[in-house]
């Protein structure tokens, strides 16, 4: 049985195939976190520890029950304002002013803790799922603060399969009078002391996920976006990890919020040295108001331990991601060609129609037609908001170019920016009060927009009876979901005074129920993300949008870094990689064509470029490209990644290498991906130590090497690296079981 209850040692006890998590009931009414690591079969020995675990010195009460000691005991959802002196899990302001909200659990196991298989979602947020209920089970315990009545129900699913661990908090005001909520985190984990560094993603618009690593010393360590998306800048997730940590060995704790605005993830070190995890919504400017009767649930957060170093952490995600959080992972993906970088604003039907003729005879699949398409849209600065077809560029409309591109072969696909207005639209005259702003105060442009208020219902039904409409009206098989600038002036007209720091977040509320409507309604379309390219990667986005465009920056090289960094959390299945222009729009670089499609080949495979510039030789490798990818796609959407060498400098690898592995589920086939950025002179023999084989398997290697080896050979001695010469150069292996 994956769950038990210990009632002797009053210790709840959630199992796994591979980890276990272990929680007291203290006498006290405290709940304490007593154990998450590797799967135990018996957790009873555990009581032993409890107390020298917790007993320690410090600004505590005057008591000899170290079960009243806030301030040493590892808690599951600590409040702040009494003896914990570590950062609060939560905080509520009371209708007397105060922030004092302790809470109890009962101890009667009929009203502490309840079970259930299987998982249930939440109201109104994206979340993982089950499609059988002994996929996973769902523990919810009750705390309580007698006074106030306020009280928070905390919920745990833990995946049988991969041990992943999802916690959230929903928040009841049970009292007579309103209450604000301040500080809700979805969840908080107090660990043992350890020396740990911390990894994060970070970076900047054409530059996102880069990783971050750090030791975790004193204080705390704070990841965070304010900008009201999870930002180009930091990303919801972070990870701690042993010093000695690497891809395939070492303790990692992997946390990941499924949430696409503000958020705050933060570990801090005690006076003992001990750890406390927080992660959720951002406290800044979050202001709840709690009416009596009413409730407040957080967003999800995934919590996965791996033994096997970054690696076996990133298949887990991997893994629970496609199963558990993507809908509609199934579904084969188009090999797309998009015209932006060929035409940007500056296309005619004829333009789009020649483009299409030379995708089809390449073989790609699906056709994109991107920003521009709509009102007077001839530059960035106006018509967002009015989506109606421009018929000066399309004058038989998009219903008449959508039937002759699909009379081609092609798929048609469409961009939308749906969250956006123009200051020059007719739909910003028409209603000035519908962008986000602060009455009185300026309202910023940021690349010439301002953002709708989607915590507004009339805003977001009008804007969903649109894009409707296209999609019933215009053969649509693919829509590219766009959202190009940060929040400012996070104010709303529809909501009073005291309900303006709710704004934020009502805004991600009324993103997720735009995207659910439109997703459902809408079935056969397949829908991808973007936020200025990466500006909104996360799990929140993939849950209603399978693929993400990873970042607006499609330069080979630079993308080494985002497509690798990326991969420590989200599938491959989930990153849009296209095949651009050189030099390159965002960064000037010239790289050959093949390591291009060679790089693109790990992600959702697209093209970006005029094809029809192109010289006939070009045209043909586009031609072998496509019909590569579509040979290994399924591979590549459903594959174990194995990372092999870092981009990333460190003070052992120069980051002039990179490369990875991706194998399939029976090991019977692999993907081998190779590069080089700068030319060495005289190199001499090279090899790549390969993983994630049989080892038993002898394997036809397919590629600028070709032989026969057996599994345990490539990943103890290597495979033969071919001479390249130049730089920015690559090569692909096909592996297959003989």
């Amino acid at each position: 049985m994956p769950y038990f209850f210990h009632e002797q040692d009053a210790l709840l006890h959630l199992q796994s195939a591979t980890t276990s998590y272990v929680i007291k009931l203290y006498a006290s009414g405290l709940l304490g976190n007593v154990y998450w690591g590797p799967r135990l079969s018996e957790p009873q020995d555990l009581s032993s520890l409890i107390g020298l675990r917790d007993k320690r010195v410090g600004e505590n009460p005057s008591t000899v029950d170290y079960e009243h000691q806030e301030d040493i005991l590892y808690q599951e959802y600590p409040s702040g304002g009494a003896s914990d002196f570590r950062p609060p899990a939560f905080r509520v302001i009371q209708a007397d002013g105060s922030a004092l909200s302790p809470l109890r659990v009962d101890l009667r196991p009929e009203h502490s803790h309840r079970h259930t298989p299987g998982k249930p979602a939440l109201p109104g947020l994206p979340g993982l799922w089950c499609s059988t209920e002994d996929e996973a089970d769902t523990l919810r315990i009750r705390l309580a603060d007698a006074l106030t009545g306020l009280s928070v129900e905390l919920q745990y699913t833990l995946f049988r399969d991969t041990g992943a661990l999802v916690r959230s908090a929903r928040f009841l005001n049970q009292g007579t009078e309103a209450c604000y909520l301040t500080r809700a985190f979805s969840l908080s984990v107090d660990l043992p002391p350890g020396e740990f560094d911390v990894i994060h993603l970070a970076g900047s618009w054409a530059r996102e996920r880069h990783i971050i690593r750090q030791p975790l010393l004193g204080g705390t360590h704070l990841v965070e976006s304010t900008r009201g998306i999870s930002s180009h800048q930091e990303n919801p997730f972070i990870a701690l990890a042993e010093p000695s940590a690497q891809e395939e060995s070492g303790l990692v704790y992997g946390f990941n919020l499924v949430y696409s605005g503000n958020f705050s993830a933060l570990a801090s070190r005690d006076q003992f040295g001990g750890i406390r995890v927080l992660m959720g919504l951002n406290p800044e400017n979050f202001r709840w108001k709690l009416e009596s009767g009413e409730s407040f649930q957080t967003p999800e957060c995934v919590m996965v331990l791996s033994r096997t170093g970054l690696g076996g952490l990133s298949r887990t995600f991997h893994r629970l991601y496609r199963d558990h959080l993507i809908r509609g992972q199934e579904r084969q993906r188009p090999v797309l060609i998009n015209n932006w970088e060929a035409t940007y604003f500056n296309f005619t039907e004829d333009k789009l129609l020649a483009l299409a003729q030379e995708a089809a005879a390449v073989g790609i699949e699906l056709f994109v037609l991107d920003d521009g398409w709509f009102g007077h849209r001839d530059a960035d600065n106006s018509s967002l908001g009015d989506w109606f077809e421009d018929l000066r560029k399309l004058p038989r409309g998009l219903k008449d170019l959508a039937v002759k591109i699909r009379e081609k072969g092609l798929q048609f696909g469409l961009w939308f920016e749906p969250e956006m207005v123009s200051p020059d639209s007719r739909l910003y005259r028409d209603h000035p009060g519908w962008c986000l702003h602060v009455q009185g105060r300026h309202r910023t442009e940021i690349r010439n927009q301002l953002v709708l208020d989607l915590s507004r219902a009339e805003v977001r039904e009008a804007l969903i009876h649109r894009v409707s409409t296209i999609l019933t009206e215009v053969p649509v098989s693919y829509v590219k979901w766009d959202m190009n600038r940060a929040l400012t002036e996070t104010g709303s007209a529809a909501l009073p005074p005291d309900r303006q720091g709710e704004v934020a977040h009502r805004y991600v509320l009324g993103v997720y129920e735009m995207m659910e409507r439109l997703v459902s309604a809408f079935p056969q379309v397949l829908f991808e993300g973007c936020a200025g390219g990466g500006g909104r990667f996360d799990p929140g986005i993939l849950y209603y949008m399978p693929q993400i465009w990873t970042s607006d920056n499609s330069d080979a090289i630079e993308r080494l870094k985002i497509q690798y960094a990326t991969s420590l959390v989200y599938p491959l299945s989930s990153m849009g990689a296209h095949v651009s222009a050189v030099p390159n729009h965002q960064c000037g670089r010239i790289s050959p064509l093949e390591t291009r499609g060679n790089t693109a080949m790990s992600g959702i495979f697209g093209y970006e470029l005029d094809l029809g510039a192109l010289s006939a030789e070009e045209k043909e490798l586009v031609k072998k490209q496509v019909a590569f990818y579509q040979e290994h796609r399924r591979l590549i959407q459903t594959g174990d990644l194995y990372r092999l060498k870092s981009p990333f400098a460190g003070p052992r690898n120069p980051g002039n290498e990179t490369a990875w592995l991706i194998v399939s589920p029976g090991k019977d086939r692999a993907l081998v991906f190779y590069a080089r950025i700068l030319a060495v002179p005289n190199p001499g023999l090279a090899v790549l130590t390969l993983a994630g084989l049989e080892g038993a398997f002898t394997y036809r290697i397919s590629g600028k090497t070709s032989y026969t080896a057996r599994g345990e050979v490539l990943m103890q001695a290597g495979i033969r690296l071919p001479p390249l010469w130049g730089d920015f150069q690559s090569a692909l292996w096909v592996l297959e079981k003989v």
